[in-house]
């Protein structure tokens, strides 16, 4: 698993806004990820709200709506199973530039939460759910909510 190493972050989200937005493609996936991110903005005490979009094509420019709204941050969660097809090379290169650009035109940080995956049981190891091996969910809301602290004390010390 790609988990290892990875950092525990705690975070005070008050006052802090985030955005949910999340496809609907993989649902017992998606909502294991969805899950984890609030259960992680609760705990921060980020206000949140949950926006559903039809996949993950869509997460980018709902994403760059919530920013553009005040938002002072997004978590990005969706769910791409490889197929027979380049669709899933297409998709998933469109979603992850997409979401990108999202966080540098605008300057405040996506969460990225978009599993990329060869079959639905790695999805399972990453949803957090019971037996789960990774929370991704968790682990990209806890990006979201440390890169918005690092951008304001970066901006408060010019």
């Amino acid at each position: 698993m790609s988990g290892a190493g990875s950092p525990t972050l705690d975070i005070d989200g008050t006052g802090l806004n985030v955005v949910i937005v999340a496809g609907h493609w993989h649902t017992e996936i998606t909502d294991g990820l969805i899950a984890g991110a609030v259960r992680t903005l609760d705990a921060a005490g980020a206000s949140h709200t949950l926006v559903r979009v039809p996949g993950s094509f869509e997460l980018p420019v709902v994403a760059k709506a919530a920013l553009d709204a005040g938002a002072d941050a997004v978590v990005a969660l969706g769910v791409i199973i490889r197929g027979g097809t380049p669709h899933f090379e297409y998709v998933s290169a469109a979603a992850t530039d997409g979401l990108t650009r999202v966080a540098l035109d605008t300057g405040k940080p996506v969460g990225f939460g978009l599993l990329t995956l060869d079959d639905e049981k790695q999805g399972i190891d990453r949803a957090g759910l019971p037996g789960s091996k990774e929370d991704k969910g968790t682990e990209a809301a806890e990006a979201a909510l440390s890169t918005v602290r690092v951008l304001q004390a970066l901006r408060a010390d010019r």
